[in-house]
């Protein structure tokens, strides 16, 4: 978790702190009330209410001072900071902080907020206290975020204000168990303030560049520690080897195309604990703990950082506890052209099985 918070707090200051001096700021405040999704019938007994929250903003406005502020429309960047109250003793409060984009459409009336950072639960699961949240298993886990928004800018001064929807995701990555996270959609109500009442007439810093590129093979290792459905099993390393070709469409987009070997030692442990407590699922205690996947993806280049997606299939896979589907979903900083580092969560659906540190080279 340490060095997952230290991934995001570079990439908060890279957003903050290392763009041109020329970008302005300003403040967003939304305050939201929504449900709770019941993607897990072990979430039944933890749901007692509506949740409410709070969203507050920094961002820093593009006007154009660097290449990929025009190529997106000029987006908003910055930090957030979240609370939100389940309305439930179960699942008692969150808190999270991370970095965001405001992506601008429809005249830039429409917005879409991007967000993604590290929450802490007031109220874990404790096998004697409080054994029936199994959405959160630790204290600390990451949190996701999506806004789409109506939004009006100065409509008095400096203020304005936005309206729309929310969906906001919490979960450990199975860092440890249970954990079926949470998903909450909600309607959110704000106010907008920029310190500098400047026109919106960005400086169009669009280049003709031809972004495409031939092949490009990648090595990866991914790794961190998860553990077991078996609660109280103990958390164990992973390592996910991967590699994959990708191919450069243009300044946005790259495909890739690739494959993976899942060292899951974890699930060592729940392969013999499967095989000698339920003899009638008839799985050998000494069934192959290893998996390997084939994946399609698509990664989106915005400066240094990069949002990548994927979509996988074992090929692999003597022990089933989960689907044979797998997705991904991962946020990339580029420390030169060649070396990269990040973070992802690799889910089944909706349960998350591994938060993963990466550590890649693109050549």
């Amino acid at each position: 978790m340490k060095t997952i918070l230290g991934l995001l707090l570079l990439a908060v200051s890279t957003l903050v702190s290392a763009q041109h001096f020329g970008d302005t700021e300003g403040l967003e405040v939304n305050v939201f009330r929504g449900n709770t999704m019941l993607h897990s019938p072990d979430l039944a007994q933890a749901i007692t209410g509506h949740p409410e929250g709070m969203m507050l903003s920094f961002f820093k406005k593009t006007h154009g001072h660097e290449e990929w502020h025009s190529v997106y429309n000029f987006p908003d960047y910055g930090a957030y900071f979240l609370y939100q109250d389940f309305k439930s003793n179960v699942l008692g409060k969150n808190y999270a902080v991370g970095a965001f984009y405001n992506f601008y459409f429809l005249s830039r009336h429409l917005t879409l907020k991007v967000a993604q950072g590290v929450a802490m639960t007031t109220n874990p699961y404790d096998k004697v206290t409080n054994y029936k949240n199994g959405a959160f298993g630790s204290k600390f886990m990451a949190n996701t975020d999506f806004a789409l928004n109506y939004k009006k800018e100065n409509v008095i001064d400096k203020f304005g204000f936005q309206t729309g929807f929310i969906f906001t995701h919490f979960s450990n990555g199975r860092l440890k168990s249970p954990n079926s996270g949470i998903n909450t959609y909600s309607f959110n109500l704000g106010v907008n303030y920029n310190f500098k009442n400047i026109p919106n007439k960005p400086k169009d810093s669009s280049s003709a560049q031809s972004f495409r590129e031939p092949l490009k093979y990648n090595i990866l290792l991914r790794t961190g520690f998860n553990e077991s459905p078996i609660v109280g099993s103990g958390q164990k390393p992973f390592y996910h080897v991967g590699f994959y070709v990708d191919k450069r469409l243009n300044r946005k987009s790259a495909l890739q195309l690739g494959t993976e070997l899942f060292l899951t030692t974890a699930n060592k442990e729940y392969i013999r604990f499967r095989a000698i407590s339920f003899p009638e699922d008839r799985i050998a205690i000494d069934t192959d703990y290893k998996r390997v996947g084939v994946f399609i993806g698509h990664e989106l280049f915005i400066n240094r950082i990069s949002i990548e997606t994927q979509l996988g299939y074992y090929v692999y896979k003597p022990f089933q506890p989960d689907g044979d589907i797998y997705d991904r979903l991962g946020m990339k900083y580029y420390i030169s052209k060649k070396i990269y580092t990040g973070v992802s969560v690799k889910t089944h659906g909706f349960f998350a099985e591994a938060l993963e540190v990466v550590m890649g080279v693109r050549l």
